[in-house]
């Protein structure tokens, strides 16, 4: 399982941004499978790679449940129901790549 990394996009360098992580870091992101987005943009990147253009909210809904989860791994207890709100009282989902039925 691979799990992405919410940037916000600070400027961009040919085939790069710089983009801010959640506490404050700055960190070159690879975009050859975006292309160039404007500042403020949010990105979903794995590996120093962009590999989706995400909302805002789909940004802050990643970013919380990657807190709680590194709050977990520090022996904390988060709220994991407010960390995974977008996941509670409904079914788990297929992306639609994969609901598809082939004949």
């Amino acid at each position: 399982m691979c799990i992405g990394i919410p940037l916000q996009v600070v400027r961009n360098e040919g085939s790069h941004a710089i983009c801010r992580s959640a506490d404050g870091e700055e960190v070159r992101i690879d975009t050859l499978l975006t292309g160039p987005q404007p500042e403020g943009c949010w990105l979903m990147t794995f590996l120093g790679a962009a590999r989706a253009v995400i909302s805002a909210e789909e940004a802050r809904q990643s970013q919380a449940a990657l807190t709680a989860l590194e709050t977990l791994m520090a022996g904390g207890m988060p709220d994991l129901d407010a960390a995974f709100a977008d996941l509670l009282d409904r079914p788990p989902q297929l992306p639609d790549f994969l609901r598809e039925t082939k004949t």
